[in-house]
């Protein structure tokens, strides 16, 4: 048996017919850029969150970016943030000439660990990034406080938990600013780039939306520098395709997520969910010292894996410049060198998923 990780083609020929009438309607249309559906989704996505404004842009971290920028950061400024995520979270702090600041994550979520903030924020601290990490939450209550505390903006950054729920609110509606990640492979995902930033403060939208747009309030009238960070016509055209069936697909996800716990919590430690959340699995990681070992020999039985993330943040050649050392976040060295991701998708079947396992076991 040979078993696909993402699934993006059984996702598309699920509904290949409504996606094609999605894409041949704009190409009909010509309005490539800002048509109607991108007003359609934006619409949506507010309506599917909660939040007031959903500003959609070109992929998940111009959205970062488009946040940090609202904000003013720049020369000076320092961002708290993970060392354990994607490179566009450190990333875009640093583009932006401000000094990404790392705290280690829980061991349990894998997210940033909510009492190490506090001893990193100074006068210099202007925001904080959660990342919402493999479609789970973080501790936004402990997190949103220090925000109250010192005057500082929270950001989540909610690539991985579009559709997720924290106390029984929606991810993207929990903080100040929010980001997520339309990339192919998310939860929800489109046929290219995409992303969004959310927010209920009027006056960071309606900046935000000037950002995307080269910081244009009129035509070639320009009041801030900003970026060329609009969402595709075509992208929005797929994603309202998607939103109209995505609680399902969260549902799929979830039931593969209990299968899998299910077969293996007797073998190893399956990934935990925190009591107040739900999570839209955008992976299913588990942790194990002979990683490689392991990975080499399911990719021998057809069985696909991947790692996220092979190497912190803090240990990039990028960010040699911050002058962190191997050992100053024990947590996350140690998960970087174990974690793998097993095929996780709302298409894989229960006998696919029987297999992965039964072979996993079998190396146990």
């Amino acid at each position: 048996m040979k078993i696909d990780f993402a699934n993006l083609q059984r996702a598309y020929e699920a509904h290949q017919q409504e996606f094609d009438h999605a894409l041949q309607k704009v190409l009909s249309s010509a309005q490539y850029i800002m048509g109607p559906e991108v007003q359609e989704l934006e619409s949506q996505l507010s309506a599917y969150t909660g939040a007031k404004h959903a500003l959609s842009c070109s992929s998940g971290t111009d959205a970062l970016l488009l946040a940090l920028m609202a904000l003013d950061v720049g020369p000076g400024d320092e961002v708290i943030t993970t060392p354990f995520s994607f490179i566009s979270t450190a990333e875009t702090i640093a583009l932006l000439g401000a000094k990404p600041v790392f705290a280690d994550i829980d061991e349990a979520s894998y997210n940033i660990d909510a009492r190490l903030i506090e001893s990193k924020i100074n006068n210099k601290t202007k925001a904080i990034i959660s990342v919402s990490l493999f479609g789970q939450v973080s501790n936004m209550d402990a997190i949103n406080a220090l925000g109250e505390k010192y005057g500082l903006t929270i950001i989540e950054d909610a690539a991985q938990s579009f559709g997720a729920t924290y106390k029984g609110k929606k991810s993207c509606n929990l903080s100040t600013l929010a980001c997520t990640s339309f990339f192919p492979s998310k939860p929800l995902g489109c046929f290219g780039d995409g992303g969004a930033v959310f927010t209920n403060d009027n006056r960071l939208a309606e900046k935000t939306s000037h950002l995307r747009l080269h910081g244009q309030t009129q035509r070639y009238n320009h009041k801030h520098i900003g970026i060329g960070a609009r969402l595709d016509t075509l992208q929005a055209s797929v994603l309202l395709v998607k939103l109209k069936r995505y609680e399902q697909d969260i549902k799929s996800r979830q039931e593969v997520a209990g299968r899998y716990h299910k077969w293996l919590q007797s073998h190893l430690d399956t990934p935990g969910i925190n009591k107040e959340n739900t999570s839209v699995w955008a992976q299913y990681s588990i942790c194990l010292p002979n990683r490689s070992e392991i990975q080499k020999k399911l990719k021998e039985k057809g069985i696909p894996t991947a790692v996220h993330y092979p190497k912190p943040m803090h240990l990039q050649e990028c960010f040699a410049y911050l002058g962190y050392t191997e050992g100053d976040f024990p947590v996350s060295e140690r998960v970087s060198k174990e974690i793998f991701s097993l095929p996780m998708n709302a298409y894989i079947t229960p006998e696919e998923q029987e297999y992965v396992c039964d072979e996993l076991k079998k190396l146990l």
